[in-house]
């Protein structure tokens, strides 16, 4: 039964999330404004077992949502095969600029730290 609350409270996290994103005509997509909602309402402990519970359950099938990519990969390997170079040095070049920011960052914070506690 907490797995059913939980998931009702995802849907209606992303539900409102997405209409907050329609009425007021935010920059972001409804599913992140949802996410924040939700990341706001899991400081109540009464909510953190039933989305806990939910959450689980997706995991334990989060292979089927690979289906469907590779499903569409499949079905377009014309496009694969014309673009797939350029396609894989976007992924390479983006995965690379994100792990060289997040090192940049992480030395940063490490160095204020640092100098924080000098």
């Amino acid at each position: 039964m907490d797995g059913l609350r939980g998931f009702a409270i995802l849907l209606l996290c992303q539900s409102a999330g997405e209409a907050l994103a329609r009425l007021t005509h935010a920059p972001l997509p409804g599913p992140v404004i949802g996410l924040l909602l939700l990341w706001a309402l899991l400081n109540v402990a009464a909510l953190r077992a039933p989305v806990a519970a939910a959450a689980n359950a997706l995991l334990g099938h989060l292979s089927l949502l690979f289906v469907p990519v590779g499903v569409g990969v499949v079905a377009h390997l014309g496009l694969v095969e014309r673009f797939g170079g350029r396609m894989l040095a976007a992924i390479v070049l983006s995965t690379w600029a994100g792990m060289a920011v997040a090192a940049l960052v992480l030395r940063a914070l490490l160095r204020e730290r640092r100098a924080g506690s000098a």
